[in-house]
């Protein structure tokens, strides 16, 4: 899609991971999944300072890496609903560590997310 990605000539495995979550929404998309199926209104409303635009490029982004699942119905009017893969349930764990990781960083904004999957 759209997004530059680090160029990987020595095959690091920490730079093919950043290609693959990296970027600022990724995460924060998969988060909001968890355990859930949501819509594209409901995964908007959800990440608020995200824009539709931004949304949509990222989810048919994740879509395309395998990362979500995205299940269209034919209802009038039509129904989407985006839910995790097995691989994107995988990161589940690793963003719960992240979470508890930076637990105490101060990074000086009024904004404190709550982290919490269960």
């Amino acid at each position: 899609m759209g997004r530059k990605l680090i160029e990987n000539y020595n095959e690091c495995p920490i730079t093919h991971s950043m290609n693959i979550v990296g970027n600022k929404w990724t995460s924060i998309i998969v988060y909001t999944l968890a355990d859930r199926k949501l819509r594209f209104g409901e995964l908007a409303i959800r990440i608020d300072k995200i824009s539709r635009k931004v949304l949509s490029n990222e989810l048919k982004e994740m879509e395309q890496r395998g990362i979500i699942n995205r299940e269209s119905y034919a209802e009038t009017p039509p129904r989407v609903e985006y839910s995790l893969t097995k691989k994107g349930e995988d990161l589940l764990p690793i963003l719960n560590q992240l979470c508890a990781w930076s637990k105490g960083i101060d990074l000086d904004s009024d904004d404190q997310s709550n982290c919490s999957t269960s």
